[in-house]
């Protein structure tokens, strides 16, 4: 079912615009932007996506251990030699100042 709203302009600095009632804003999933489309006779409103939240590192890490992903390619460390070097103050690289 469509139904019409005539919207009167509203002076908004020196442009014009519209003010939609709250509860279409809602009902629409407004509340994170407004996506205009020009379609030459017409304009067509949609919702702007959301971006994704982030998830917590306890739920990420939960994520990851149920993905079951094979990280294996990724560690390099066994065949660069790195951990054969014997690391001690002696012959840690300096930073410098």
């Amino acid at each position: 079912m469509s139904s019409t709203l005539e919207i009167p302009l509203t002076r908004i600095g020196n442009s014009r615009g519209i003010r939609l009632p709250a509860p279409l804003i809602k009902k629409l999933g407004f509340d994170a932007g407004i996506l205009l489309e020009d379609h030459g006779d017409r304009v067509v409103l949609r919702p702007a996506r959301r971006k994704p939240e982030k998830l917590p590192w306890s739920e990420t890490a939960r994520e990851m251990a149920n993905a079951a992903e094979d990280w294996s390619d990724g560690e390099d460390s066994a065949v660069d030699g790195l951990k054969d070097i014997p690391w001690d103050e002696k012959t840690a690289p300096r930073s410098h100042p």
